[in-house]
């Protein structure tokens, strides 16, 4: 009576449980190192955070905004421009979010029907799934796997399914794998995609967190994309600007026309100042982007070192702010996750919270500053959970 079907399909999402039983936990006087949220640590650039101070101090500035202004599409084809070499119609080819979580919802609204069919990658963040499921449509789970590399086999889809597909979900660099591809992978999935006639929805949240030199690809940098596909990207990670919940989706216009009306329903344009502040994050030296990969990379080496040293082989990711973490031999991977937050006081995400071919593996956080990792990892060593599965 108090919950409608559609919301009866999404289950209630890992990241509660973890979160209920870290609350307890902390109830009770335990001290929790959190590497479980992909919420970034870093404050902005100086710059923006100036930006956004001059604009929240504006009284002009507090009206309606509708959708994003123009100024804004106009800084976000200008960062494509200069970070993929892509040229974007303003107008018509770039279209302001509350955050990517808030278009990747509305655009499976805007274009699915009950009954269509969805390709999903699994593992993968729970929004590809419910979003798709919220509409009323039908999942076809693409397996994610270390055997493959984490990239879909899309040659291995069977032709059936090919044939109802309406949508592709992806997303690369990814969460929760810290997955990557090279250019060469969007080039099959746009022939794959144009072949069957079927949409692509390419979320890049994470494409300025690399590491040693990499620099992950766009998929509107293969020609003939725009005609059949959108991307999201996010200022939250790239700019460390989560709590403003802004985004944007760039490619195909009549793909962005129809979440922009299916948007006009459910919300407004985010505050003007914080557009104000991405823009001077697009537009302004990203001198500070390149700096916060840095810090995630140091991160990164600091957390796999210790955990190798102590028996738990973990691989180096090679881009966004997650290492993905095969559980110790013989471990349920929720069983040992809530082990490891009431032994060594150290949350992490169960792989299965993101997929069936997640089960076995965890998902690690870099997103607590080095001495925490370090103490992090003297915890578990203490804690005896890797040597008594070893």
């Amino acid at each position: 009576m108090y919950r409608s079907d559609r919301l009866k399909q999404v289950s209630g999402t890992i990241f509660a449980l973890v979160a209920a039983r870290k609350r307890e936990l902390e109830a009770a006087g335990r001290h929790i190192i959190d590497l479980s949220i992909g919420s970034p640590d870093l404050p902005p650039a100086p710059h923006i955070i100036e930006r956004l101070r001059h604009e929240v101090a504006d009284p002009n500035n507090y009206g309606y905004t509708i959708q994003c202004s123009a100024e804004f599409n106009q800084a976000v084809a200008y960062w494509y421009a200069q970070r993929f070499g892509v040229t974007l119609n303003p107008a018509t080819e770039v279209l302001g979010l509350l955050g990517s979580q808030e278009g990747l919802a509305n655009i499976c609204l805007a274009l699915l029907n009950p009954g269509d069919l969805v390709l999903v990658p699994d593992p993968a963040y729970p929004i590809y799934q419910a979003g798709p499921q919220l509409a009323g449509a039908e999942i076809y789970r693409l397996p994610l796997t270390a055997e493959n590399n984490y990239i879909p086999q899309l040659d291995r889809i069977p032709p059936e399914v090919c044939a109802r597909a309406k949508l592709i979900i992806l997303n690369f660099p990814s969460n929760p794998l810290a997955a990557t591809v090279e250019l060469d992978f969007f080039y099959e999935l746009v022939e794959f995609a144009r072949r069957h006639s079927i949409l692509i929805l390419h979320d890049a949240a994470y494409s300025e967190l690399a590491f040693d030199g990499f620099r992950p690809p766009s998929l509107l940098q293969v020609p003939g994309a725009k005609e059949i596909g959108v991307e999201m990207n996010s200022l939250s990670k790239t700019f460390n600007l989560a709590g403003c919940r802004m985004a944007y989706a760039v490619g195909n216009p009549l793909m962005l026309q129809a979440l922009a009306e299916m948007k006009s329903h459910s919300d407004y344009g985010p505050f003007e100042p914080v557009q104000r502040a991405a823009i001077a994050a697009l537009t302004g030296p990203q001198d500070y982007v390149r700096q916060t990969a840095l810090i995630y990379q140091r991160r990164r080496d600091l957390l796999v070192s210790g955990l190798n040293a102590l028996g738990w082989s973990v691989n180096k990711s090679k881009a966004t702010m997650f290492l993905w973490a095969k559980v110790p031999e013989g471990q349920d991977d929720h069983h040992f996750t809530f082990q490891l937050m009431e032994k060594a006081g150290v949350a992490v995400i169960p792989g299965s919270g993101f997929g069936e071919y997640g089960r076995g593996y965890v998902r690690i956080g870099l997103v607590q500053d080095e001495e925490l990792l370090q103490e992090a990892v003297r915890r578990i060593a203490a804690s005896g959970l890797i040597r008594a599965a070893s």
